[in-house]
């Protein structure tokens, strides 16, 4: 039997830039035949108000907000984990985190002012994964590779030379873990990309396992 997870999507609950309530996301992943999903919300400055620039708790509360509501739908054949889409204050590159807990992002200072040589390295000994997000969309620079685990190498709302070029660069720079997402916001971004695997996603430690395995497929349904 295969399973398919969704690992890049957003909710409007978090993102601003989302569409879908977390309910809703939840449901089309579910008719789509899916097995879960990793909600990746926004950390950005896009995402918090100015007031939870000073108040850690709050800001991390906010962040949650999606996943909490999605975590709700989860049910015994469809899991719900958490990830993170980060960008950092005045860049456009952004870095998907796997294997993140409520527990490391209340305990983590506010992760915007990090930037990415502190933040890799702070998740990265927590066990967790540090990948670049669509490298060769317009105006991201490739970041140093020696701070990355890997690359999303199809990203849905990528051209197809974007996601050619982010495979090729993640080779050239032998980073291991490659990933596909269907960097979804709204209805019409869902199911288009994610990871088939052979067992089941229930657990943080279970994507780890995958993802550091190689043991997956890359959905890859290019508009």
């Amino acid at each position: 039997m295969e399973y398919k997870y969704e690992i890049h999507a957003h909710t409007k609950n978090t993102s601003l830039c989302g569409q879908l309530d977390a309910e809703e996301l939840v449901k089309k992943y579910k008719e789509s035949g899916y097995s879960g999903i990793v909600i990746t919300d926004h950390y950005s400055p896009m995402t918090f108000h100015i007031s939870e620039f000073f108040r850690k708790k709050k800001a991390v509360d906010h962040f949650l907000a999606g996943y909490r509501k999605a975590k709700e739908f989860e049910t015994e054949d469809f899991s719900v984990l958490l990830g993170v889409e980060l960008r950092f204050y005045a860049t456009v590159n952004d870095y998907l985190i796997y294997g993140v807990s409520e527990e490391m992002l209340y305990d983590m200072p506010f992760l915007l002012s990090l930037y990415i040589k502190k933040a890799s390295r702070l998740f990265r000994e927590k066990g967790c994964v540090f990948i670049q997000a669509h490298p060769f969309r317009k105006f991201i620079s490739r970041a140093n590779p020696k701070h990355l685990d890997g690359v999303e190498v199809f990203n849905a709302k990528s051209t197809k030379e974007e996601n050619d070029n982010a495979l090729r660069w993640a080779e050239e720079n032998n980073l291991k873990i490659h990933t596909s997402g269907s960097d979804c916001h709204r209805e019409t971004g869902v199911g288009l990309g994610g990871i088939m695997t052979q067992e089941p996603i229930k657990t943080n430690e279970d994507l780890l396992k995958i993802l550091k395995s190689g043991n997956y497929k890359l959905i890859r349904n290019q508009k």
